[in-house]
């Protein structure tokens, strides 16, 4: 393969690891905010304030650099609007778990597990496999349910989390020097 023919990988493979580290960043934005009623809200606005920072100062530079016109189809901008809406209500949607006592390595794994179901569900509806749905073959069918699985096994068998340490206590690793 070419160079240039993995570049969709790399692109894929940073998705991964910003999205497999947005929950526990998120969680802890939350919980950084010290406001049990509001922080969820609170890091939510602050996730729009990132949004707004890559997602729209960046591609404006990069389509004022590339000298793009302005030309923006309604139908394109309209589908364009609306995955963003997806986007940011999912993101909600994790924050609102949080808020509801999920934690990150359930919430995430349901989600990260639930959602190339529903991506591939989605993607057969609006691009039907050539032949039909009798085409699809068995192994297709077997990830689908290795995906929910998955996600089902790392939800009830996750790590238990460390015990709390009790707050005002300092531990230290030193020895006390001896009092007669």
């Amino acid at each position: 393969m070419q160079q240039a023919g993995l570049a969709w990988l790399v692109y894929a493979m940073v998705t991964v690891f910003a999205w497999g580290t947005y929950g526990n960043l998120l969680h802890t934005g939350q919980l950084s905010m010290g406001d049990p009623v509001n922080g969820r809200y609170k890091a939510f606005l602050f996730v729009g304030v990132a949004y707004f920072l890559v997602a729209v100062l960046a591609p404006l530079a990069v389509l004022f650099a590339n000298g793009a016109t302005w030309s923006m189809p309604a139908k394109g901008m309209s589908w364009s609007l609306i995955a963003g809406c997806a986007g940011a209500i999912g993101a909600f949607g994790i924050l609102l778990a949080f808020g509801a006592k999920g934690t990150p390595a359930v919430v995430m794994s349901i989600v990260f597990a639930g959602a190339p179901i529903v991506n591939a569900i989605v993607s057969m509806m609006v691009h039907p496999p050539a032949g039909g749905m009798s085409s699809i073959r068995w192994q297709f069918v077997a990830g689908i349910l290795c995906a929910a699985i998955g996600g089902c096994m790392v939800t009830l068998y996750k790590p238990p989390p460390a015990p709390a340490q009790p707050t005002g206590t300092v531990q230290t690793t030193m020895h006390q020097p001896r009092t007669k």
